[in-house]
């Protein structure tokens, strides 16, 4: 009889990369003050919540999605200002969009074609771009930030170099970036662009966090040939409905489109969407609401000890801890229920750095009261 718990020779078939990889890690807050994952805290008024269940009583379950997505397509077009011409393809997320990126770049032909496709960004960055990259057999290529007391920006000459020394296909640039928060300097990004255009290189401008931040590149895509632009719903508020969008060229488009699997964006999923689209207004209070509640959150950790906090054009806010162990403070901040993002062993230019989301009014001054606390006592 076969012990289910037993070590299998069978795994011996799985690449050897994948088993020495460990599982993206998504910690249990039951009981806990959730603050780790850039989510809206707030939900659906009561009266959006009834239109969206009665729209959903509607949708035929016994079916497959419509493949093409048009009707949805053309309300987020709408939604995100989305310059004519462009065209728009979607993802379970934004995550399968960028692995549809490695998936298709993976396959380029190179100068040399035994030479793996080279994938480029800034460094701390979204764990997903290398992950991703690394998955599909692509190389990955960090680029490290500048760091000073209050930012992180993008060290434009060496993003040059290293875009000459090692021909990327794509270059990823966040705006703004996760986990440091801040929006970069738009003459570097261009430098950056403009030399990925010289190498026949992407550039993807993920604005997963646009809701939050100052200036959204989507105009900018008629400018720059090579430019794509992606954002995600889950920051707006949507994070359960996992649906992200990539916008670009058509050519470029219809080509990537090939690479996504049919029917990935599920019947639930498109019409969550459709219906909360139409009252978008609800979404930009919500983004101002935080947006001022970020600004109080950053203030009051500001007036702390110790206490280092990063410029943020985000829903979250990175501080780093300078007279503690940033893995006692995420403990005792748990213990006194209230869960953050522990960022100490992400990178070394985050070592001793917690990532906090903007919650809500009440979970701010919660975050706030147990963080005095426990800078004060440790």
């Amino acid at each position: 009889m076969t012990n289910p718990t037993s070590p299998s020779h069978l795994l011996d078939n799985l690449r050897p990369d994948i088993r020495e990889m460990s599982s993206y890690h998504v910690p249990d807050a039951s009981g806990l003050i959730k603050l780790d994952a850039m989510e809206n805290p707030y939900e659906l008024p009561l009266e959006l919540k009834q239109k969206l269940a009665d729209e959903l009583a509607q949708v035929a379950l016994n079916r497959y999605p419509v493949p093409s997505y048009d009707a949805l397509k053309q309300n987020l077009k709408a939604y995100a200002k989305v310059p004519d011409g462009f065209e728009m393809i979607l993802g379970n997320g934004s995550d399968e969009l960028i692995a549809l990126l490695s998936t298709a770049l993976a396959k380029l032909p190179r100068e040399n074609h035994h030479e793996r496709a080279t994938i480029l960004a800034p460094a701390p960055s979204f764990v997903m771009y290398k992950a991703s990259a690394l998955m599909n057999h692509v190389n990955f290529v960090e680029v490290p930030l500048l760091k000073t007391d209050t930012d992180f920006q993008l060290d434009p000459l060496a993003m040059v170099m290293a875009i000459e020394e090692h021909r990327p296909a794509l270059v990823y640039l966040p705006y703004p970036n996760n986990p440091t928060g801040a929006e970069f300097d738009r003459a570097d990004m261009v430098a950056v662009i403009e030399a990925a255009h010289q190498r026949q290189a992407f550039v993807v401008v993920d604005e997963a966090y646009q809701p939050f931040a100052s200036y959204t590149w989507m105009a900018d895509l008629a400018q720059f040939e090579n430019l794509l632009v992606m954002r995600t719903v889950s920051k707006l508020g949507l994070a359960g409905v996992r649906l992200g969008y990539m916008v670009g060229r058509s050519d470029v488009i219809s080509e990537l489109d090939k690479v996504r699997p049919p029917y990935n964006v599920n019947v639930l999923t498109e019409c969550a969407v459709n219906v909360v689209l139409g009252h978008a207004d609800v979404l930009e209070q919500q983004a101002v609401q935080i947006r001022a509640t970020r600004h109080d959150l950053m203030a009051s950790l500001q007036q702390m000890s110790g206490v280092c906090v990063f410029n943020s054009n985000a829903n979250f806010v990175l501080v780093e801890l300078l007279n503690h162990d940033a893995s006692e403070v995420f403990e005792a901040l748990k213990t006194r229920g209230i869960l953050v993002k522990n960022m100490t062993h992400a990178h070394p230019l985050l070592r001793n750095c917690l990532r906090l989301t903007v919650g809500s009014v009440e979970e701010n001054l919660s975050l706030i009261e147990a963080m005095r606390a426990v800078v004060s006592t440790i």
